[in-house]
């Protein structure tokens, strides 16, 4: 199950489990839509792929042992540990590769 991380790994705004512009890559880093549209240009810093919305668990527990009282989001914040330059570098080396062919 998506960890649903609290915060865009770059810019450190909130991103609660219902923000609609969470963006997730496969391994669940987890960013804003406005990095990843305007800095990443859907390039993940850490892995090299792209990103796609991350779904919105339900409030409510729809079914016995669902939604966010059963399994809450995760409160640790993470940030990248790679610099704007590195950064940077991967971007542009990989932001007119479809993701699927990176």
């Amino acid at each position: 199950m998506l960890a649903l991380r609290p915060n865009c790994e770059l810019c450190d705004v909130d991103l609660p489990p219902a923000a609609p512009d969470a963006r997730i890559c496969t391994y669940e880093c987890t960013f804003c839509a406005d990095c990843v549209e305007n800095t990443l240009h859907n390039v993940c810093p850490n892995c090299g792929g792209g990103f796609a919305p991350r779904p919105i668990r339900p409030a409510r527990a729809w079914r016995d042992g669902a939604g966010l009282v059963h399994d809450p989001p995760d409160t640790r914040r993470r940030s990248l540990r790679y610099s704007m330059h590195q950064v940077r570098e991967l971007v542009e080396k990989l932001r007119d590769v479809p993701p699927d062919e990176r």
